[in-house]
């Protein structure tokens, strides 16, 4: 896998319930993004050991994560501990999946790809924030981020003007009045690039109606970069 210097949002923090996983990617890497049953968040590479199965089409139970292929069952830290077929092996210490460092915030899950990402700052601050949706749409991830600084961005409410505002490569936010949000871009493929939009502010403002309201928002600009260069988008 290609190493990112940098954390990576790989989802929403809504978009995954405890005791479930989901596949994604990051360059084209295939990554399982999990959470055990105590809500705790997990990335690693998409693939048992064993025979290659997903481990995102797997189930959880407990701290644990099986594959869906022979149930083979690996703890937090990636190593197998049970293997239903030889429920009395003392299973070898070389079977295990790679993991990556993950972390939640800003209501987003992050992963770091290399021990020099994990060490750096996770780039959005400690304040609330209100996850949105995210916006899938077919465009490399450089191209990604010129249209989005060159987007022509409509206002959230009213006539006020938006500001765009670039943090750190592939995390900007909009701001229009008193409303922020925050788009967090993870290179999903060679052509692809997630957008995972979060609000900036306390739950009680903006949960619901203003989470509806942003995700309408989110429609018309996703229509706006579409036009801009004619990509094929889904929402999530």
């Amino acid at each position: 896998m290609t190493e990112h210097k940098g954390w990576i949002p790989v989802a929403l923090s809504t978009a995954l319930e405890p005791g479930t996983s989901a596949g994604t990617l990051v360059g084209g890497a295939e990554l399982v993004v999990w959470r055990d049953t105590r809500g705790a968040a997990h990335v690693w590479e998409d693939r048992c050991p064993h025979r290659g199965m997903r481990m995102s089409f797997g189930f959880v139970r407990g701290d644990h994560i099986a594959c869906l292929y022979h149930g083979w069952q690996y703890d937090t830290a990636g190593q197998c501990q049970y293997i239903p077929a030889h429920p009395t092996l003392d299973v070898p210490k070389t079977i295990k999946v790679p993991t990556y460092t993950a972390a939640e915030k800003g209501g987003l899950i992050w992963a770091a790809l290399s021990s020099e990402a994990a060490e750096a700052n996770i780039p959005v601050g400690d304040g609330e924030a209100v996850p949105v949706r995210s916006i899938y749409i077919d465009r490399p991830f450089e191209a990604m981020l010129a249209a989005l600084r060159n987007a022509n961005i409509p206002a959230f409410t009213g006539d006020a003007a938006p500001r765009f505002e670039a943090i750190v490569d592939g995390i900007v936010a909009i701001t229009t009045g008193d409303d922020r949000l925050l788009i967090a871009c993870q290179p999903f493929s060679a052509t692809r690039t997630a957008l995972h939009l979060v609000i900036q502010g306390s739950a009680e403002t903006y949960r619901g109606a203003g989470q509806k309201h942003f995700a309408r928002w989110a429609e018309t600009f996703r229509l706006l970069l579409e036009t801009a260069s004619t990509p094929v988008a889904e929402m999530a």
